[in-house]
């Protein structure tokens, strides 16, 4: 009994594990690079045969080559353009990485700062 109930556990786990990868299948990315650095990656959509726009980033670095922002953009059909949605900052320190998530506000026409960020330290 105890065999059979961990074999249905584990197909269920795999079958789990698996979905993102099946409802990610279907998105395309092209990639920009400047220097050896990525600069700009478009997601595409494969929908009906067609590839669609879906997905924008644009990514900035500092002297070190080390990503500082990463700016994401979003396809707006009806105006058919590319909308600012979300901005990630990130600022290094010899021990962490300190992530700051902003939010595209339409009426200030700037990215204002959510109310939450991400440290990762790192032990010596």
């Amino acid at each position: 009994m105890k065999r059979i109930f961990s074999t249905i556990l584990l197909i269920a786990v795999l079958f789990i594990a698996n979905l993102p990868m099946n409802a990610q299948s279907n998105l395309i990315r092209n990639t920009e690079e400047k220097d050896g650095l990525i600069v700009t990656e478009t997601v595409f959509k494969l929908e009906e045969g067609r590839l669609v726009n879906y997905m924008k980033h644009n990514y900035k670095y500092d002297a070190n080559k080390q990503r500082i922002e990463d700016e994401a953009l979003k396809w707006n059909v009806i105006s058919e353009e590319w909308v600012k949605d979300l901005c990630l900052r990130y600022s290094y320190t010899e021990k962490s990485i300190t992530t700051e998530y902003y939010k595209w506000n339409k009426k200030k026409k700037d990215y204002s700062l959510l109310s939450y960020d991400a440290t990762a330290n790192f032990l010596p």
